[in-house]
């Protein structure tokens, strides 16, 4: 069932593979799987969620810890996909995801199975997290001001953030990456103190161009700190040069830290830069939102559903065709036939970050 977000239009069918990897129109293939497993989340980021939070999805709606992993199980045996990563919302108001991650460990041993997370609650649970299986965590840190925290948040818990940060390093996950993203006016000028502490606490950081993809839809170009204005900033105080490993799809753009006129290399930071440096020609992604929707494109207005699929008793080779369906008909790029979050024909789908998935 395809479920259209905005105003139905034609999707191209013919030459869809029927066998194969997950392949689009345009020759990219998806190797990263990402599963939303909720749509809720115990904070509201100015940049993601309203004040007063959204209408959740019912429980009955979302994926369960057999589908989940069922889905998982067909993106790795009939596509070659090669890494999972569990997204929300916040994954950890789950009260399953020891059970999720154990399962898909089981039933996938060897696969990398990672998390996208705020931090909140993740000290009591790092060790069953590992314990079950989980290889790393990705944590939102935003800022290190206790007061900015609870600005952009709209929840004072800053602490727990950062006790979860502490707790992934003291059970092993690792590399810790921490995404950040910058609000001008209000963090922008946090940038070379993220880094500093990132460097010394072991931690990879990323900066991400804010995207509209606000449940507010108060997004505009002018007010979006860019990628060259962040490293702009890391420039006061280090020196950036090229990371000469591939990305490999990967959407940040890594760059060498050294202190300012130094030679010894102390890390590295990415920075992603979907609105003004956009990498949509190398995108490996195919996402699963939280009530088992395809959606081929972070940015796109159309949606396969393959939960209806898993609960009517479709076969395993049904439910891979139809994910097949829903990725040939990925768009070119930001959800158009070209890259331009900022352009004057770019609409923003109705839902936002934490509803899509991250």
């Amino acid at each position: 069932m395809s479920v259209f977000l905005g105003s139905p239009r034609v999707l191209p069918t013919r030459g869809v593979p029927t066998q194969g990897p997950l392949t689009d129109r345009f020759g990219r293939t998806a190797t990263d799987l990402r599963i939303s497993i909720t749509d809720k989340c115990n904070l509201r980021c100015t940049y993601c969620m309203p004040a007063e939070g959204m209408q959740w999805l019912p429980r009955e709606s979302l994926l369960t810890v057999a589908e989940v992993v069922r889905l998982a199980r067909i993106a790795v045996a009939d596509f070659g996909v090669r890494e999972i990563r569990l997204t929300g919302g916040e994954p950890l108001i789950r009260p399953d995801l020891e059970e999720l991650v154990a399962a898909l460990g089981t039933e996938l041993p060897g696969v990398p199975v990672s998390m996208t997370s705020n931090g909140i609650g993740l000290a009591a649970r790092a060790q069953g997290l590992r314990d079950a299986g989980m290889t790393r965590v990705n944590i939102s840190l935003d800022t290190l001001c206790v007061d900015t925290y609870a600005r952009l948040a709209r929840r004072g818990r800053l602490t727990e953030a950062l006790e979860g940060v502490a707790a992934v390093q003291r059970v092993g996950m690792s590399p810790v990456k921490l995404n950040a993203v910058l609000m001008r006016g209000v963090n922008d000028h946090e940038a070379p103190e993220l880094l500093h502490w990132a460097l010394e606490n072991g931690c990879d950081l990323r900066f991400i161009e804010q995207m509209p993809l606000d449940a507010d839809h108060g997004w505009t170009r002018e007010n979006m700190v860019t990628a060259a204005e962040i490293r702009e900033s890391l420039a006061a105080d280090f020196d950036l040069a090229p990371d000469r490993v591939p990305r490999a799809g990967a959407p940040a753009e890594k760059h060498l830290v050294r202190r300012r006129g130094e030679q010894t290399v102390l890390g590295t930071v990415g920075i992603i830069a979907s609105v003004t440096e956009p990498f949509c020609e190398d995108c490996t992604r195919t996402r699963i939102t939280a009530e088992g929707h395809v959606r081929s494109c972070l940015f796109s207005h159309h949606e396969t559903d393959l939960l209806h699929l898993l609960r009517a008793g479709a076969t395993d080779a049904d439910v891979a065709q139809r994910w097949r369906e829903a990725m040939w008909v990925k768009p070119r790029a930001h959800g158009m036939d070209h890259t331009g979050l900022d352009s004057g024909d770019y609409v923003q789908p109705d839902r936002s970050m934490s509803a899509i998935g991250g």
